[in-house]
C-alpha cells in the first residue's frame, strides 16, 4: 500500500545515496535529490513570465535586481566565446526562463532537466548560462540530467563543453559538473554504457529497480519449524522444498583474507562456533558435501528483536543509516566473484553435524515407511 516509500526506504538501505521521494526523505531523514520535469519546462512560454527576478547573494551581502538579465549576458558571452565559437546558436527561450525560474527558487541545488527540446543545442547552452550566473552571485549549480537519446553520446559531449567553459572563463571545477542519468535504466543499460564508456556521474534508478521484472513475484512461503518446543520438518520428492527443522541460530564464518567462507545454521542449545577452532560444515541434504572450517573471526548473524511474548520487550531497530553503513560493510566483504554480474560463485550457507543429523533422524521418522507387494 505504501510501495514508494518502502521502495525509497529499502533502496537507501541497500546503497543507494538519495530519493526524489520527498516524503521518504522526511519520514526517515533520507537524502533528497532531484530535478524538474519536463512539463514544467514546457510549461513556460518566455523570460517575461518571471515576475520576481531578484536573488541575494549566497553570503547575504547583496541582492542581484534582475537575475534573469544576468543570465542573458552569460549566455551572449557563451556563444560568442572563442573556444565554443560556431557550437552554440540560439536557444529555446522558454527553456531559459524555466531553468531561470528554477534557479531562483532553489538556487543551491540547481540541477536542469536538459532535454525537452534540444541537449546540445539548447538544453546545455542554457544551463550553462544560468550555472555561470549563479556562479557569479557565490552558489554552485549542481549539475545536469540527461533523460533520452544516446546517454553515453551526450554525456562525453557534454563534459567536452563544462571543461572548454571551465577554461574559456576561469571557473574552477566547472569541468566536474555532476552529469545524472535516467530513462528506464537497468542493470544491462548501465553495464553496457560501462563497457563502451561514459560521463555519467550519477544513475536515476525507478521503475526497473521497485518493479523486479525479471522476477515478478518472489516465492517466500511459510514453514513451520517449531512449536511448543517441538521440531517439526515439512518433507517433499523435491529436496529444495524440504525445510530444516528446530529454532535456529545463525553464524558468518570468516577466513585469513577478511572474507566470509560460508555461513553454518546450529541448533540452539548447541555451542556457537569460535573463532581458531575447527568446526564440521554440511550440507543439509547432500552427504558427501562436507567441509572442516577453521574460522579466523565468527559473526553471529541473527539477533531477535521482538520475542513475540507479553512479557519480553521489543527492542529497538538500529537508526536507519546504522543499518545502511552495515549492509554496505558486509557487500564489501564478499569475495568479487560472488557478486559479479555473470555466472557469480554461489555463497555457501551449511548446518553443523548436529544440526544435519536430526535433520534426518526427523525425516526418517516422520516420513512413511512404503510396502512393496
Amino acid at each position: 500500500p505504501d510501495g514508494a516509500i518502502s521502495a525509497s526506504k529499502y533502496c537507501f538501505m541497500g546503497g543507494f545515496d538519495a530519493t526524489s521521494n520527498v516524503l521518504a526523505g522526511h519520514l526517515f531523514g533520507i537524502p533528497l535529490r532531484g530535478t524538474h520535469s519536463h512539463a514544467y519546462v514546457s510549461s513556460y512560454m518566455s523570460l517575461d513570465e518571471i515576475p520576481d527576478r531578484t536573488l541575494r547573494n549566497k553570503d547575504g551581502s547583496k541582492i542581484c535586481k534582475d537575475f534573469v538579465s544576468l543570465v542573458k549576458e552569460w549566455l551572449c558571452k557563451i556563444q560568442a566565446a572563442d573556444s565554443l565559437r560556431n557550437v552554440f546558436g540560439d536557444t529555446n527561450q522558454s527553456e531559459l526562463a524555466a531553468f531561470a525560474s528554477y534557479a531562483l527558487a532553489f538556487p543551491s541545488s540547481f540541477l536542469a532537466l536538459v532535454d525537452t527540446y534540444d541537449v546540445m543545442r539548447s538544453g546545455i547552452p542554457n544551463f550553462c548560462a544560468v550555472a555561470l550566473a549563479l556562479h557569479d552571485l557565490g552558489y554552485k549549480a549542481s549539475g545536469i540530467r540527461l533523460d533520452s537519446g544516446d546517454l553515453a553520446y551526450l554525456s562525453i559531449e557534454t563534459r567536452k563543453v563544462f571543461h572548454a567553459i571551465e577554461k574559456e572563463f576561469n571557473i574552477p571545477g566547472f569541468g566536474k559538473m555532476v552529469i545524472t542519468a535516467s530513462n528506464d535504466l537497468n542493470e544491462e543499460t548501465i553495464d553496457a554504457l560501462n563497457k563502451q564508456g561514459h560521463e555519467v556521474d550519477a544513475f536515476g534508478i525507478g521503475t526497473y529497480l521497485v518493479t523486479c521484472y525479471s522476477q515478478a513475484a518472489l516465492g517466500c512461503v511459510f514453514k513451520l519449524v517449531e512449536i511448543n518446543s517441538r521440531p517439526r520438518i515439512k518433507l517433499s520428492e523435491d529436496v529444495a522444498k524440504v525445510s530444516i527443522p528446530c529454532k535456529k541460530r545463525c553464524f558468518r564464518l570468516y577466513g585469513k583474507e577478511g572474507y566470509p567462507l560460508v555461513d553454518i545454521m546450529i541448533r540452539e542449545s548447541e555451542p556457537s562456533p569460535k573463532a581458531g577452532e575447527r568446526i564440521l560444515c554440511r550440507h543439509p541434504f547432500l552427504e558427501s558435501k562436507r567441509a572442516y572450517v577453521v574460522p579466523q573471526h565468527v559473526e553471529e548473524l541473527l539477533h531477535c528483536y521482538w520475542p513475540g511474548s507479553s512479557d519480553k520487550p521489543r527492542a529497538e531497530l538500529p537508526p536507519l543509516l546504522k543499518i545502511r553503513s552495515r549492509c554496505m560493510q558486509q557487500l564489501e566483504k564478499l569475495r568479487p566473484d560472488h557478486i559479479r554480474r555473470l555466472n557469480p560463485t554461489p555463497y555457501k550457507v551449511s548446518v553443523s553435524a548436529k544440526l544435519y543429523e536430526f535433520i534426518h533422524y526427523l525425516w526418517l521418522n516422520e516420513a512413511p515407511v512404503g510396502e512393496l507387494q
